[in-house]
């Protein structure tokens, strides 16, 4: 089964193709990533219709390199699969009509794929991951714990009631005027910083439930800034390392919880997956190999490459689907938001602009 995945819900143009044999087992034969940031740099964060415009311009190109890298036509494709949504509607509309377009034009099956069913079944494309494992979603968009039950099989354990991980570190680095993308910037800034310096708040520690929130500790970063200005690079450091120590703490204790929620319903868990671009920060990499260890579970993080937004694990998420005879027809609509669980509900008081993710 080869099937080609396209990905533009947020600020990565992306394409790939992916083989998936009779046994389950996986290959990528290409993996094209376009990313956008030098477009968005200046305005300090993603702006939805240059991102856009910048899919328009660049997914034919994409597509027509992991072809090519591939080495395959389209006349062997066994599905196209796009990025649905959630995400940025603009970019996820240039993505689907492409995807559509060609389904149409070569005769193909259409996969209409969840963008966070993707990153979910990313560990099965990496090491074949066998059902049912913890997932924990973190990135610009999305701060969720999920329980990966089967392929369109999903519990929402925990999700963020405000800001995500990634949006939280980038707004930081945005106050504390340091170069965008904030959230490495922060990471570096907190490597020459005292974490005990400020005693920033540890939202949601101890409650029941596995939720996150992250407002109330990126207003107390805002005033304490704002308390010392000027500031000095030290001052910078310090508020770095500090709120850093403060999502690890609360990180830890919130998927504590989240595997205890996944092992009452579902048994103990083969592994905790991290997946998005939060998990590429290493000392919350280190903090998650502790929760990971204290549950008597195994850490799988995919390589940085899968982690953030790409086209193989589109692909990928639709050649599992197509496995199991789910294709979708041409009135797939594009989605702002669509829920992985869709049962869930977003927590009371849900004041982020992207609930849907």
């Amino acid at each position: 089964m080869l099937v080609l995945g396209i990905e533009t819900t947020c600020d990565e143009t992306a394409a790939a193709v992916v083989e998936r044999r009779a046994d389950g087992q996986a290959r990528i034969l290409s993996n094209v990533v376009r990313s956008q940031t030098d477009e968005h740099a200046r305005f300090g964060g993603v702006v939805p219709e240059i991102a856009a415009r910048a899919h328009v311009d660049l997914l034919d190109g994409i597509v027509a390199a992991a072809m090519k890298e591939a080495g395959i036509g389209y006349q062997q494709l066994s599905a196209v699969a796009a990025a649905a949504g959630p995400g940025l509607i603009g970019g996820v509309i240039v993505g689907l009509t492409t995807a559509k377009a060609i389904a149409m034009v070569h005769d193909t099956p259409l996969i209409a794929v969840n963008h966070l069913e993707a990153h979910a079944l990313t560990p099965r494309l990496t090491c074949a991951l066998a059902f049912p494992y913890c997932l924990f979603l973190a990135s610009g968009g999305h701060t969720q714990i999920v329980a990966v039950v089967g392929v369109g099989e999903y519990v929402r354990l925990g999700t963020t009631v405000d800001d995500a991980m990634g949006e939280a570190f980038d707004k930081v680095a945005k106050m504390l005027s340091l170069p965008y993308p904030g959230g490495p910037e922060v990471e570096r800034a907190a490597a020459g910083g005292d974490p005990t310096r400020f005693a920033f708040p540890r939202p949601m520690l101890g409650r029941p439930d596995a939720n996150f929130s992250l407002s109330g500790l990126k207003t107390a970063v805002r005033n304490e800034a704002s308390r010392l200005e000027p500031l000095e690079p030290q001052d910078i450091s310090d508020l770095c390392a500090s709120f850093q120590a403060a999502v690890l703490e609360a990180t830890a204790d919130r998927l504590t919880v989240g595997l205890r929620l996944f092992e009452e319903r579902f048994g103990t868990p083969r592994a905790l997956v991290a997946a998005g671009g939060v998990a590429a920060n290493h000392a919350i990499r280190s903090a998650l190999q502790d929760v990971a260890a204290k549950a008597q579970t195994t850490l799988i993080i995919p390589p940085p490459a899968l982690c953030t937004d790409n086209g193989a694990m589109i692909a990928w998420a639709g050649a599992e689907r197509m496995a199991l005879g789910l294709t979708d027809t041409m009135e797939a609509p594009p989605r702002a938001r669509w829920l992985l669980d869709a049962n869930a509900k977003a927590p009371a008081g849900h004041a982020n602009s992207r609930a849907g993710y």
